[in-house]
């Protein structure tokens, strides 16, 4: 099984890279033989942020990241959500917050590594 790591540092909102970045991890968690990590930095934290409510037609990242969770993990930066006021409680479920040092691991762990 390949393991593919995505951090993402973006907002969820604002410009496309965030949502970009969850469509590939969707495409790929859909994929039996790929293991996919998500590891949201900085502004990306939000992407996590639990009852998005966007306009009609719009994507919704926090839907997005539903679906990489039913097949892999994602975790944040607990001290990116500490600067933004972010609580775990404030997270969509299956989202948990994390250190660098889980980053770090997940980077070793992994055959390929994407930032965003």
């Amino acid at each position: 099984m390949s393991s593919t790591l995505f951090i993402i540092n973006d907002a969820p909102y604002g410009n496309e890279r965030a949502y970009n970045a969850l469509r590939l991890a969707g495409a790929l968690a859909g994929r039996e033989d790929q293991r996919v990590r998500v590891f949201l930095m900085a502004d990306a934290v939000g992407c996590a942020k639990s009852g998005q409510k966007v306009p009609e037609g719009y994507y919704n990242v926090q839907l997005m990241l539903g679906k990489i969770l039913r097949k892999g993990d994602v975790a944040l930066c607990g001290t990116c959500m500490d600067a933004r006021g972010l609580t775990d409680q404030d997270m969509v479920d299956g989202a948990k917050r994390s250190t660098m040092g889980e980053l770090a691991q997940w980077t070793a762990e992994a055959d390929k590594v994407l930032v965003f």
